[in-house]
């Protein structure tokens, strides 16, 4: 018995693909996928392809395509299922979200919800509008599933170890975090097509809209056990600035297929290439604490990594930090710095406690000494890596659209701050940028 049939609608991303990695219980094999006819459907129908033919767990998936110039209102009269997938081109997709959760939708979509800040109040509709219907709308934050950020979150609230959170200043916050992403990589096992819309912020978003979207909802879920956060009374932006990622034809061809910019990339042509305005750096304050994020988009890894995380959340006991650097092999460790020698013993000490506490849900953490503190060491069995992250963001949206009222009611609070702080973070580095 089947008490989900899931719909994609207008995948333009590879994050909708994703979702469908593996089979799910209760779910239908057959998926209704409706979109306009072109690349950004044919890649998709490619991804899980894919999936139900390769040797290894091969997925069970069907498709029913309805590829026509008025999908959406089509999805609306036909409801040929339950829950909306959407992963695709950032501008449009709230209106996407509000017209499923008209429709009586569930709503599984990847961020960002919104790129501009003057798309918050449909944003607030949204979310009030699910809340008014008993509909599931859940935001894709996979970063919530990695191992590490999962450890320092808990550490966090281990006053022994780390004390409380600092509040910092401007140039020195209690927050410092940080991604790098790459524009050509690989996923699935193979080399990542990007559309040539991608390279347009005014459809996709710049840095801090989009990917940023994830270090935002670290921060307020991190410290805050249930972040009920009121974005017009605990967040104050203070600054921002944007600066581009240089794209060269031969680099776009190799990564679009395409051998010359499209028109509507002409607004961000020069004379050394494309400029893709896509990195951005943001301070704000969060109920008094200083946070600094910094998101930035460079051509290809130079030394054959993947995308990179670093974070790092000042206490009063200790320093907690998450890196992914050459030193770590490229893939999230965490450590434990002590703030003086003289707290060295007691921190020591706790964390041995809680790694001790940790073994009845991860078995098999350790931690070592280093010379200026520790490691966290995690075993192999929970690095499942950013890709089956989506599997697990599912199986909680499931979960979710299977017990009414289960979801948290601080996710919408957390959504709302979310949300501000990227597009105006984007909105401020936008008025620097023309000053």
């Amino acid at each position: 018995m089947h008490d989900v049939q899931f719909i994609t609608l207008a995948p333009g991303h590879f994050h909708a693909a994703l979702v469908h990695q593996q089979m799910y219980p209760g779910v239908a094999p057959r998926v209704h996928v409706y979109a306009p006819l072109g690349d950004d459907l044919l890649a998709h129908v490619h991804r899980i392809l894919a999936f139900n033919t390769r040797p290894n767990q091969p997925t069970r998936w069907e498709l029913e395509i309805h590829a026509c110039p008025d999908f959406l209102p089509r999805l609306v009269s036909e409801k040929p299922g339950n829950a909306v997938v959407l992963a695709g081109r950032n501008r449009d997709k709230i209106d996407f979200i509000l017209a499923a959760l008209n429709a009586g939708f569930h709503v599984l979509a990847d961020k960002p919800w919104i790129i501009r800040a003057e798309d918050q109040p449909k944003l607030e509709s949204a979310l009030a509008l699910a809340e008014e219907r008993g509909l599931v709308a859940f935001d894709m934050m996979t970063e919530r599933h990695e191992i590490t950020s999962i450890l320092q979150k808990e550490l966090i609230h281990d006053a022994a170890v780390f004390g409380t959170i600092l509040p910092g200043t401007e140039t020195e916050p209690g927050v410092y975090m940080e991604s790098v992403h790459f524009i050509k990589k690989r996923v699935a096992g193979a080399p990542l097509r990007r559309p040539a819309w991608f390279f347009d912020t005014t459809q996709v978003g710049e840095g801090l809209a989009d990917v940023g979207t994830h270090l935002v909802d670290l921060v307020h879920w991190t410290l805050f056990p249930t972040p009920d956060l009121d974005h017009r009374r605990d967040l104050r932006v203070l600054s921002a600035r944007r600066w581009p990622t240089v794209i060269s034809r031969t680099d776009f061809e190799s990564v679009t297929g395409q051998t010359d910019f499209p028109d509507f990339l002409a607004p961000y042509l020069q004379a050394d290439g494309l400029h893709f305005v896509c990195n951005t750096q943001v301070s704000y304050t969060l109920r008094g604490i200083h946070v600094t994020l910094e998101v930035r988009w460079d051509y290809e890894s130079k030394v054959g990594g993947g995308d990179t995380h670093r974070a790092v959340y000042r206490g009063s006991r200790s320093r907690l930090e998450v890196r992914q650097g050459p030193e770590e092999n490229y893939r999230p460790e965490l450590y434990v710095v002590p703030n003086s020698a003289a707290e060295a013993a007691a921190v020591a000490a706790a964390l041995k406690r809680r790694v001790s506490a940790w073994q009845a849900d991860y078995p098999g953490v350790q931690c070592r000494d280093r010379s200026d503190g520790w490691q966290v060491l995690v075993p192999d069995v929970y690095r499942v890596g950013h890709e089956a992250h989506f599997a697990q963001v599912t199986r909680q949206f499931l979960g979710y659209l299977r017990q009414p009222g289960s979801l948290p009611k601080w996710e919408r609070p957390l959504m709302l701050a979310k949300y501000l702080v990227t597009t105006e973070g984007v909105r401020r580095a936008e008025t620097v940028a023309r000053c």
